[in-house]
């Protein structure tokens, strides 16, 4: 048997190929929608893609399936009652799909979805029984599915039908089952995910607290807090629900010189940033907003940015440029017009408006609280975060508040905004000074540098 996960860096996504070589076919479970290394495999090991299977209709990330269908004409498998509006075939409970070396049995695990499956593989050249479950969001390494996806409305009978899936369906396996889930460390689907992509039922039954619970305490758990959901959920839910539309084979470069740029910015174009925060403070185009290539971008500009906004990005090179639409397309936001060509620099010589947004130093924060000569300092991290130590004088706003309910200060005071690493701080900063903050500051490498310079936290 063949058996491969595939990662995204930083989103958390895992997806699978399982496929019997003798046999020259396979299958892709929960793909990501750029799906070249499915075809790379698929042609180099000799398989042929013979379905698509989604363990359940995701909301973190648009889904590969059409596009996959597309080139491979593979059918798309769900659950009978995924209420997805485009082509599929149903699976149920206790549906086999077998060929060659391989036997896939299908198990009905709601909670984290209405309408969620796992599935349980055999490698028959190895043993009758099965050898692995792949979990899809229902059990992650070290964590479990979030069931409040779906709305309020369901919750309590999502975390019913989580414990059950847990405690029953999952519960009874074998202990030595391993555990392939749907996502990772990164992902926005749960809160305490491993770093590890597998493990097995037995010891994550020992390791995991969540798996040894009453229903009551699993209950307050699981209604609790969870990391905030981004804007961008609920449109990739509805794209997946409909199907995604197919991406360009042979994309056009998109260059676009600073008149035709500036034209879109006056039709209400997003300006998305992505240079480091250096670049962005030293100069940028007023109204921009900094959202630097890094593992997890794409989760914070599902944090910030409108799914439905028609996007323009400013990028060191068309390589970049590159990266950042592949992020793009994977929580569906593809309405991108293209990139300023030439960069800033071509901003700057054409003689238009470019705005600042000056960083400050560890040291010079330092000596501004030792002078009591500040106005206002925002923490934006997470309360996890905040609780394990804080610059003394700072006040606690997390960044999805912000960006959310904006910020109750004068727009004219000085406001300087600290998160972990400067990263999220140019983001929030950025954003208020779009809304109209004047005097806005980002501590440079915040509170990693902070510490760095020898400084300690108050507790």
């Amino acid at each position: 048997m063949y058996f491969k996960q595939i990662a995204v860096p930083g989103m958390g996504c895992f997806s699978y190929i399982i496929g019997c070589p003798g046999a020259g076919e396979c299958v892709v479970v929960d793909p990501k929608r750029d799906v070249q290394d499915y075809l790379d495999i698929s042609r180099n090991e000799g398989m042929k893609i013979s379905r698509i299977i989604e363990t359940h209709v995701h909301a973190d990330h648009v889904s590969g399936n059409q596009e996959l269908r597309s080139m491979t004409r593979a059918p798309i498998f769900l659950h009978e009652k995924a209420p997805v509006t485009f082509a599929h075939e149903s699976l149920a409970e206790g549906d086999t799909i077998e060929f060659g070396s391989v036997r896939i049995e299908v198990l009905y695990t709601p909670g984290h979805t209405p309408n969620s499956l796992s599935l349980l593989v055999t490698d028959k050249t190895r043993m009758d029984s099965p050898w692995m479950v792949l979990t899809g969001d229902a059990m992650f390494v070290g964590d479990v599915g979030r069931p409040d996806l779906v709305g309020e409305d369901v919750l309590e009978e999502q975390v019913a039908n989580l414990y059950d899936t847990l405690y029953n369906r999952l519960g009874n396996l074998p202990e030595y089952i391993e555990i392939y889930p749907a996502h990772g460390q990164g992902s926005l689907c749960g809160k305490g995910m491993s770093f590890k992509g597998s493990s097995t039922l037995g010891f994550e039954k020992r390791a995991n607290p969540v798996l040894s619970m009453e229903f009551d305490r699993f209950r307050e758990v699981m209604t609790g807090e969870f990391p905030a959901r981004p804007r961008s959920f609920t449109h990739i839910i509805q794209t997946n629900l409909n199907g995604a539309p197919l991406l360009e084979r042979c994309p056009l470069d998109r260059a676009l010189n600073p008149d035709r740029f500036q034209e879109h910015m006056e039709r209400g174009a997003v300006v998305i940033d992505a240079r480091d925060a250096a670049a962005f403070g030293g100069f940028h185009i007023p109204g921009s907003i900094n959202i630097g290539i890094e593992k997890q971008t794409a989760n914070w500009i599902g944090m910030v940015i409108d799914p439905g906004a028609d996007l323009l990005l400013v990028v060191n090179d068309r390589e970049s440029y590159d990266e950042m639409c592949t992020q793009l397309h994977r929580i569906g936001y593809d309405k991108i017009y293209g990139y300023l060509a030439g960069g800033m620099n071509a901003w700057l010589l054409k003689g238009l408006p470019i705005e600042r947004l000056s960083p400050i130093s560890v040291y010079e924060l330092r000596e501004k609280l030792s002078d009591g000569d500040f106005e206002h300092i925002v923490d934006v991290r997470t309360p996890a975060e905040r609780n394990a130590g804080c610059v003394a004088g700072s006040e606690h706003i997390p960044m999805t508040d912000i960006l959310n309910n904006g910020l109750d200060k004068p727009g004219d005071q000085e406001i300087i905004v600290i998160c972990g690493s400067g990263y999220r701080a140019n983001i929030v900063a950025s954003f208020l000074k779009q809304e109209g903050f004047s005097h806005v500051h980002s501590l440079a490498g915040g509170v990693m540098a902070w510490l760095g310079a020898g400084f300690s936290l108050d507790s």
